[in-house]
């Protein structure tokens, strides 16, 4: 809607969307910045006519409230963009680590994950995993993993 657009009537959510509150913003702000509404004698609702549509978009538009003093209104946001930081997909490091995953799950460790073998190796071999070692490799991630998870260190 156009801000000098009115209507014949409209309730208070639209009232505040056509001011560019929130509803519970244009509420606490009733009586002192917005007049307050009329109410319909049959049903009790209220509504803004179009003569107090055009005084509330005036106050809006001039910064000044019924009561003649000055109120500030925040602008609008504008939805930037926020930078996401990007995560290595959990399916991707499960192809990663495939065969040490099940080599491990047959060792005895059922319950591991692929984000914990992923963990296990990137702190065992920061530099990466040497080539053709993988049996010394699935050991190593097997010990440092049942050190993690022995019954002295769950509760610490």
């Amino acid at each position: 809607m156009h801000e000098n657009e009115t209507k014949a009537v409209v309730s208070i959510s639209e009232m505040a969307r056509m001011v560019g509150l929130s509803r519970s913003r244009f509420n606490q702000l009733m009586g002192t910045t917005f007049p307050w509404p009329r109410y319909s004698v049959s049903t009790r609702r209220p509504f803004y006519d179009e003569e107090l549509q055009q005084s509330c978009l005036e106050i809006r538009r001039r910064n000044c409230g019924i009561d003649g003093k000055p109120v500030l209104f925040y602008a609008k946001r504008i939805n930037a963009t926020v930078p996401v930081r990007k995560r290595k997909k959990v399916a991707a490091v499960k192809n990663d680590y495939a065969d040490l995953i099940d080599g491990i799950k047959s060792l005895g460790l059922v319950a591991v994950t692929a984000v914990q073998v992923a963990e296990a190796v990137n702190e065992l071999y920061p530099q990466g995993m040497p080539e053709g070692a993988s049996g010394q490799v699935m050991r190593a991630v097997f010990l440092h993993l049942r050190r993690q998870n022995c019954s002295d260190n769950v509760g610490k």
